[in-house]
């Protein structure tokens, strides 16, 4: 297992609770866990059969069919149980954070500010949609805090929070400094 594929560790860590198709691990990435990791088709089979090469995971039979096919299903390995708690074990964690929002805001200056304030305001909608659907998350994991694991994934969503609501305090200051820079430049 390649020690900087973080989507081994995905996978892995969905797989801990439940088998799940490849198609499963990509739902699951783009409804429980997009909101601060994505993952494609493109890196989740490959990971898949390298992890199954590793005895990471191994394929388990299904009587469920798609259009004539048997599902495949995939389930962790002791040894993929015990990779994954080393990784959860080791403290150090890279968080980059990638932003194409900010990459164009400071290049900003080289455009009209009203060009930034049209990318701050598109940031913003998504943020505020965003920030709906974790607060419902939210609320329900609220209910349901006497099992274990709805801690942790209540602990995700509150930081998603916490998180969404400073962006949405960010980009009303910004959009205010730069309709100051824009009433300036007209001005002057």
């Amino acid at each position: 297992m390649a020690k900087d594929r973080k989507i081994d560790m995905v996978i892995l860590g969905l797989l801990a609770h439940e088998n799940l198709t490849g198609y499963d691990i990509k739902k699951r990435i783009d409804s429980a866990i997009s909101f601060f990791w994505k993952g494609s088709f493109g890196s989740i089979y490959p990971a898949l059969n390298a992890m199954e090469e590793e005895g990471l995971v191994q394929k388990v039979s299904s009587s469920e069919e798609i259009k004539g096919r048997e599902k495949i299903f995939y389930e962790i390995t002791d040894k993929g149980k015990r990779a994954l708690t080393l990784w959860l074990e080791d403290s150090k964690a890279v968080n980059d954070m990638k932003y194409e929002t900010l990459l164009k805001l400071f290049f900003g200056g080289v455009a009209d500010p009203g060009v930034s304030i049209k990318t701050i305001e598109s940031f913003e909608r998504e943020i505020t949609q965003s920030l709906e659907l974790l607060k419902l998350y939210q609320a329900n994991l609220e209910r349901v805090l006497e099992q274990d694991d709805h801690v942790y994934y209540y602990l995700t969503v509150s930081f998603g929070v916490e998180t969404y609501e400073g962006y949405l305090r960010w980009c009303k200051e910004a959009k205010s400094l730069l309709y100051k820079l824009d009433k300036k430049k007209q001005d002057g």
